[in-house]
């Protein structure tokens, strides 16, 4: 592990993922100009900050983005993996693997924010949302891995099949192919455009769309339930899955979220909810 530890000696006191928190939601923000590529150090901060926004009581919803106007993230930093032994980068993808499962199974909802160039692992940390915004015509995407020789190895063959079907994402990733966010929207692969002729109007428009989620107008709680009912029951068979909604809405039956709305609905006005 002397690679490892020596990557880690060099990142140590770098601020790699920056964590902020605004009116209930945790922004992470992936910052390593240019590119925002991501080392084994950028890694463990990231994993840092996924449990932190899981542990925050202020944190509702998760979003991630990328510093700057060119790049979401660019994905794994080549020339760290062309320094490293095959032991380590198998390491690397492994704990890679573990904090981007982490991030998905979090019961909160995470919404990427695609600001830039999106591609390779960075569409892979990207699939780990449950949802993608991204900026018009602010960049490209994909999983060009093979033209590297390798494949995506940080969820991205799971994931990605998983949103555009098996053939689809086998074209998509055996011709290494790149295209612009509003091919990403007719594949599935993003939920939003939004305009925005600058990364503050676009980081702006994402915390507007973030807040749709959060409380007092949205009971976060149960949409943090209905996204890990979805993320977990969707890899079991339904019988389990159905096992788990039950456990789900038992849990949100006892919150007073659930309360607020039935008693809301019952007294024919808005719900107030608290998240709680």
């Amino acid at each position: 592990m002397a690679e490892a530890e020596a990557q880690a000696a060099e990142g140590a006191g770098r601020t790699l993922v920056r964590y902020e928190v605004e009116e209930g939601v945790g922004l992470l923000t992936l910052e390593d100009p240019p590119a925002n590529t991501y080392t084994y150090e950028m890694m463990r901060q990231l994993d840092a900050a996924v449990l932190r926004a899981r542990m925050d009581e202020a944190v509702q919803v998760i979003v991630i983005t990328g510093a700057g106007e060119k790049f979401f993230c660019a994905g794994a930093n080549i020339s760290m993996l062309t320094e490293m032994t095959p032991t380590f980068k198998y390491y690397f993808c492994l704990h890679a693997n573990e904090t981007l499962s982490r991030l998905e199974q979090t019961p909160k909802l995470v919404i990427a924010a695609v600001n830039g160039h999106c591609v390779g692992g960075g569409l892979e940390v990207a699939l780990a949302a449950d949802l993608r915004v991204a900026r018009r015509g602010a960049g490209k995407m994909g999983l060009p891995e093979v033209s590297l020789g390798v494949l995506p190895g940080t969820g991205g063959t799971q994931r990605l099949a998983r949103v555009v079907g098996k053939s689809k994402a086998i074209e998509l990733m055996a011709e290494g192919q790149l295209f612009d966010f509003e091919r990403g929207l007719e594949l599935g692969l993003v939920n939003q455009l939004l305009e925005a002729d600058a990364a503050a109007s676009f980081r702006e428009q994402v915390l507007a769309y973030a807040r749709r989620f959060t409380a007092p107008g949205r009971a976060a709680l149960a949409v943090g339930r209905i996204k890990r009912s979805v993320q977990s029951g969707a890899e079991v068979p339904f019988e389990y899955g159905l096992a788990l909604e039950r456990e789900l809405q038992q849990q949100l039956f006892q919150s007073e979220d659930a309360r607020e709305g039935l008693s809301a609905y019952v007294e024919k006005r808005k719900a107030t909810f608290k998240g709680k």
